[in-house]
């Protein structure tokens, strides 16, 4: 029965239009526009906490005709780097108080006793603006006995992540995804904004980066997920792939924004604010019919579906009885959140893979993204060019997807970019090879950006509409969890030896590469409705499946077994344009 409830709701969107003019406008305002300024929103707190070149400020140069170069070889330690490089300390000085600025100059083992003995900075930093005039890191100091205050941010925002997550994962699939996107958007703007006004102290600007972290992926999901919902199977991977384009737009320009104001206060400003303005537009924002139908709440469903039919420029009216005729719903299905993940074998297996995958993802994207901040160059640039690797890689996984189906796509990309990590590791350490070392990192990004394009298209179409969003929710809450070790790696590399978050990433991606293979294939099968069809999903597919397109021609269902006697409903159901 439920097989045949299924097929009828397929059926009434391909009524009201499941491809039309509204899921057109949909997808360019909601999919691309608002992920726009969402993904700036989202990310700009990873630039305005960028580190700029400093070292110690030691006085006394005033008293003499040394440029600054000059006088930090004089009053500055060396040290070796994580690349194993003699340089200038960053966070140590000579201790020069008492000492006659001549003794300094004569560069004779005469010295002042305790000059050569280094010591902490204890007259402030000195930072290097030529990209930054002002970053939250130089503003406040956060380097070298604070430079854990950076890592530590990434750590509360990706706390902050997982309890958003969490919490509105469930209020999705409970009470709906149009409510969720709005209190998303308010909550990303105001922790945002908030975090302007509390640098000064920082564990009130951790919990408003927390805050302003929490609704991310809600904000992202719920769009999306009501995209899936409206529209055939065919436009599923299309659509991933316009919020993947409007991702890559707002990264792409973000660093655009913060070369011309140079002050990260600004940035955060410029990149948040304008997230609004899709707030503002309630009567373009619906709530997914589907979603309502599974709720049995027909009169809403209804109401939606004429929505959807007028804008298709559809003649026809869905009615509450109509709908109550064509989905009857004798026992509802007793769903029990996260546990109901758990409630089979197979649907607890693909879960678990899910998950997974979503975390090697989250981590090495993150990984990436803040190690590439950290490489020489203009950061700017660098930053562009990592985002803008992103827009070619998910049009090539949307056609590897729709070609050998998702499960290969995502094995092929965890492979490509567990392959290259390899170089990197042997170059990282050599200056005169940052250029080659540089384009395999963007290699590597640029692979795990198909990755994520896959595994999101599996899960979308992995869970069932009862548990999709909470669904993707836990592989967010996991990964996000798993995503606080992305900060720490960076850590090891940026102050221990810089090849090590390259060797920790190669390690994850060829777990993620075998771990892949054994997800079950989506393409070109109907998404789950029910909890169990979701614990049937793959049962029929050997390990070696490759996926096969519909044939043209399909059997109707025989719906008279589902009680509709209804004349009206026979006659719709027989309209030519109601054919699947």
């Amino acid at each position: 029965m439920a097989e045949a409830q299924d097929a009828v709701f397929d059926r009434i969107m391909a009524m009201v239009g499941d491809r039309g003019a509204f899921q057109t406008r949909f997808n360019y305002i909601f999919n691309v526009g608002q992920i726009i300024f969402a993904s700036m929103a989202c990310m700009n707190i990873i630039l305005a906490l960028s580190v700029p070149d400093h070292f110690c400020h030691v006085p006394g140069r005033e008293n003499t005709n040394l440029t600054l170069e000059e006088w930090n070889k004089i009053v500055l330690p060396r040290e070796m780097d994580n690349r194993g490089m003699e340089v200038l300390s960053s966070c140590d000085m000579y201790n020069v108080t008492g000492v006659d600025v001549q003794q300094i100059l004569s560069n004779t083992t005469e010295r002042a006793e305790g000059f050569n003995e280094p010591i902490s900075c204890v007259h402030g930093y000195t930072y290097d603006k030529q990209w930054y005039e002002r970053t939250a890191v130089s503003q406040e100091d956060w380097v070298c006995e604070k430079d854990l205050y950076v890592t530590n941010t990434f750590v509360f925002s990706r706390i902050g992540e997982v309890l958003g997550t969490f919490i509105f994962g469930q209020l999705g699939d409970t009470h709906g995804r149009r409510i969720v996107y709005y209190i998303s958007v308010v909550l990303t703007i105001s922790g945002r904004m908030l975090s302007i006004f509390t640098s000064s102290f920082f564990i009130l600007f951790a919990i408003a980066s927390s805050l302003g972290s929490c609704a991310t992926n809600s904000a992202f999901q719920s769009p999306l997920i009501i995209a899936m919902e409206t529209s055939n199977d065919e436009a599923r991977a299309h659509i991933a792939m316009m919020q993947c384009i409007g991702w890559t737009a707002g990264l792409c320009i973000m660093p655009m924004v913060f070369w011309w104001v140079r002050d990260w206060m600004w940035l955060i400003a410029l990149t948040t604010l304008p997230y609004g303005i899709f707030a503002l537009f309630p009567k373009y924002m619906i709530e997914s019919p589907r979603w309502l139908a599974n709720r049995r709440r027909y009169k809403d469903c209804a109401k939606q579906l004429n929505r959807i039919a007028k804008i298709n420029g559809k003649d026809v009216e869905i009615t509450e009885k109509l709908l109550t005729q064509m989905l009857p719903n004798t026992s509802e299905e007793k769903v029990y959140g996260l546990a109901s993940l758990f409630s089979s074998w197979r649907l607890a297996k693909n879960a678990s893979l899910l998950v997974l995958c979503w975390s090697i993802c989250c981590i090495v994207y993150l990984s990436i993204i803040l190690n590439i901040s950290r490489m020489g160059g203009n950061p700017f640039v660098n930053f562009l060019w990592q985002s803008f690797i992103e827009l070619p890689a998910s049009v090539i996984g949307q056609k590897m997807g729709d070609v050998i189906g998702r499960r290969y796509t995502n094995a092929i990309g965890f492979l490509l970019a567990a392959l290259g990590c390899i170089p990197v590791i042997y170059m990282v350490k050599n200056t005169e090879l940052d250029f080659y070392a540089t384009a395999f990192t963007v290699f590597v990004k640029f692979a795990i950006t198909i990755n994520f394009f896959a595994v999101n298209l599996q899960s979308m179409e992995t869970y069932p509409t009862c548990l999709r969003q909470t669904g993707i929710s836990v592989g967010a809450i996991i990964a996000n969890s798993l995503g606080v070790l992305g900060p720490y790696i960076v850590y090891l590399g940026t102050n221990f030896d810089a090849r090590y978050p390259f060797m920790i990433m190669g390690v994850l991606l060829v777990i993620g590469a075998v771990s892949s293979l054994f997800l079950p294939e989506t393409l070109h099968e109907k998404l789950p409705e029910t909890l169990q069809e979701a614990q049937e999903f793959g049962a029929n597919q050997p390990f070696w499946w490759y996926p096969r397109a519909p044939k043209d021609a399909k059997p109707k269902p025989k719906y008279e077994e589902n009680g509709m006697k209804s004349e009206d409903v026979t006659e719709k159901l027989n309209q030519p344009q109601f054919e699947p």
